[in-house]
């Protein structure tokens, strides 16, 4: 018997109806053995997530408000789904410490992963699982960041001695016991935690899509799905703004080169993307793997004559970076000309002291400041096996009438990196996306 970690998003347990869809989904392979169980999700556009009931619970109880109404609702939708479910489980004992402990001041980490740990007794009630809780097998440091080795050790000692259990996801605990949650997403991140400790063969995301998509479906309609990709163009384009599972929740699996395959809980008999350490670049070459993108950059555009020739030109630029705390993203240069790409949460109201402190430091001929610009990165680790990609791809934004601010192509030739105006972001997308994939 194989091992399959599972994890199921909010959409996915969103309801009874929802968990008994993810029930038939586990219980028609014996090999999906560990279950990550997130919060319920919305049931409607209109409706809200348990995770945020539970932050703003803990709001008020910070500014001394009466939660009660809130957690209320938040009682009811647990009650409700134990009762739609017909389980004999009684979460009354487990709401009613939850709600004194948020009144008593506890932590909001604590407080928003009660979703999870809520949760988690329905779906093992459901499967008949056994339940364990994230805070004895999940940890991390004094310094509040995750114990990989420490929780490794136990989790998979723990997991050794179960064959089938439910894990909540998006938490641990820190060395005096109490709660620290992952970032928003970080259900994910248990899953492959998980999964790696299980040794598994396969780490299944269960979400509301079918796999990922080779570019946004706002801009391009009904994008292709992805049927294969590596971790690392998994990384690009998720670093460039794709959104299907948080991208840390990579480095666990990968490191124990365990495949992740994304599938949809609401469309169970389609495979889904399936995400492998290495694929054969030889056979996709000449084929992209997505596009993905993100607007608000600012380039700064440093020019000065025989810059290659100044020693320390570089460093002396990013030293006033770090002492303003700014973060670059790319730095594309010529023999005489220096770009830097920053994201505009990072510029915010420093522009003019960051530029002048550059004219102090290197003394440039010209120090220029374009705002509003869009980065679009092309990814593909057959890329680099084939001709005329580049020419293919610059033509298709000349004929959509793009104009291209900035090139950027990481050593790896995985992928290629276009600056344009902002106001030209969807039609670059989509005109990419016609000219590799088909319209």
């Amino acid at each position: 018997m194989g091992v399959k970690v599972c994890k199921f998003g909010g959409s996915s347990l969103a309801d009874a109806a929802q968990i008994q869809k993810a029930k038939e989904i586990i219980q028609s392979d014996p090999d999906r053995r560990y279950i990550v169980a997130s919060a319920p999700g919305k049931r409607s556009s209109e409706d809200q997530k348990i995770t945020d009931l539970f932050y703003l619970c803990h709001a008020h109880a910070k500014q001394g408000i009466a939660f009660d109404e809130v957690f209320k609702l938040i009682a009811d939708r647990y009650q409700g789904i134990v009762a739609d479910l017909g389980l004999d489980l009684d979460l009354t004992a487990h709401l009613e410490k939850t709600q004194q402990d948020i009144a008593a001041g506890a932590s909001e980490d604590y407080a928003a992963s009660r979703g999870e740990f809520l949760n988690g007794p329905i779906i093992a009630a459901s499967l008949g699982y056994e339940f364990i809780d994230p805070a004895e097998v999940i940890f991390f440091d004094g310094s509040g960041r995750f114990d990989a080795e420490k929780t490794q050790e136990v989790l998979s000692e723990r997991l050794s001695k179960i064959e089938r259990a439910v894990v909540p996801g998006f938490f641990g605990s820190l060395p005096d016991g109490q709660i620290k949650t992952f970032s928003r997403g970080g259900s994910d991140i248990t899953g492959a935690i998980v999964a790696r400790a299980a040794g598994a063969d396969v780490y299944e995301n269960w979400t509301d899509v079918s796999g990922l998509l080779r570019t946004d479906p706002r801009i391009v309609d009904q994008p292709q799905t992805i049927d294969t990709l590596t971790y690392r163009e998994l990384r690009e384009l998720a670093y460039m703004g794709a959104s299907v599972m948080h991208d840390e929740a990579i480095f666990p699996v990968r490191a124990a080169g365990i495949p992740i395959n994304i599938r949809n809980t609401n469309a169970p008999e389609h495979p889904g993307t399936l995400i492998v350490a290495q694929t054969d670049a030889q056979v996709s070459a000449g084929c992209i793997t997505g596009i993905a993108g993100r607007k608000d950059f600012t380039v700064l555009a440093i020019e000065k004559t025989l810059m290659n020739t100044e020693m320390g030109f570089g460093r002396r630029i990013l030293e006033v970076l770090e002492v303003n705390g700014v973060s670059f993203e790319h730095m594309p240069s010529g023999i005489d000309t220096m770009s830097i790409v920053i994201a505009d949460s990072e510029l915010e109201g420093k522009v003019n002291k960051v530029v002048e402190e550059i004219k102090m430091a290197v003394k440039p001929d010209n120090v220029s400041v374009y705002p509003n610009m869009a980065l679009i990165a092309t990814v593909g680790q057959g890329m680099a096996h084939s001709l005329g990609v580049s020419a293919k791809l610059f033509g298709s934004l000349s004929e959509a009438g793009v104009n291209i601010r900035m090139i950027d192509q990481g050593s790896s030739e995985m992928n290629i990196i276009v600056g344009v105006e902002a106001s030209d972001f969807e039609k670059a997308v989509q005109a990419i996306y016609a000219a590799f994939v088909g319209a």
